[in-house]
């Protein structure tokens, strides 16, 4: 089953995911595309001032230099494909047109979604014959939206989850088809949480398409009554977790 990989340019989190996930599946994958990390196509430094807005100068002057640093010591999802002899790719807008014809040429069976953040249509959805994968750091349908690990921890919640669906055109929703649930310690940091949540989701995503090969994969339709949903935190937000005891790094 060969797949073609979604994601984002994140030196931090992900370059550890692609390492445990490749050195299993590197033969069954034709290519990683990088969508570049940016929230409805804002700009590198709105993202930058909406970060330090949110959780402050010395928080946002603290990431920088983690990234950085991270980049000088060569840590990168596209290091980790070089490893492993997989093309590594930028990609604008997984949806356009010619990334679909791009698509088509390479004939993937399955596309799978890592923290990819564009919003997928119809087109790109119905392109592979298996569908789209997507990863969320969360127990769906609780938490779809965007960093439900700032959320679970800001809520003083006791278990989160990583789940593993195919996706529709709306946001985190579709079927699901596997899902981990584990417990948070009470000292865990935000930087702690997203390391061991990644570290989760290689090896439920292994176990997933280990189950689809086997056509032993079951799928749940995500009853999005029954969840919630979170937004971009504000400053408030923030006061909160940190009154909950909890801290970035």
């Amino acid at each position: 089953m060969k797949s073609i990989y979604l994601t984002t340019d994140d030196p931090l989190y992900l370059p550890s995911f692609y390492e445990r996930v490749l050195r299993e599946r590197a033969a069954d994958t034709l290519a990683v595309y990088v969508a570049p990390p940016l929230y409805r196509r804002q700009s590198a430094l709105q993202a930058a001032l909406r970060y330090a807005s949110t959780f402050g100068l010395i928080a946002a002057a603290h990431l920088t230099a983690r990234i950085v640093l991270a980049k000088l010591r060569n840590s990168s999802i596209a290091a980790v494909c070089r490893q492993h002899g997989i093309p590594c790719l930028p990609v604008a807008d997984v949806n356009a047109p010619e990334f679909l014809a791009e698509l088509r040429r390479q004939g993937p069976d399955l596309l799978i979604s890592v923290s990819c953040p564009q919003i997928f249509k119809q087109p790109l959805i119905e392109l592979p014959p298996h569908g789209i994968l997507n990863i969320h750091g969360a127990i769906l349908p609780q938490y779809r939206g965007v960093l439900p690990s700032f959320w679970m921890l800001a809520n003083g919640e006791k278990k989160a989850g990583v789940s593993i669906y195919y996706v529709d055109t709306r946001i985190d929703a579709g079927e699901l088809c596997g899902q981990r649930i584990y417990d948070i310690p009470s000292e865990e940091t935000l930087d702690g949480f997203l390391k061991r949540s990644k570290a989760i989701a290689a090896e439920l995503l292994l176990e997933v398409l280990n189950r689809i090969e086997h056509g032993e994969i079951t799928r749940q339709q995500l009853n999005l009554a029954e969840g919630s949903y979170f937004s971009w935190p504000d400053p408030s937000a923030v006061r909160k977790f940190r009154a909950a005891g909890r801290r970035l790094w």
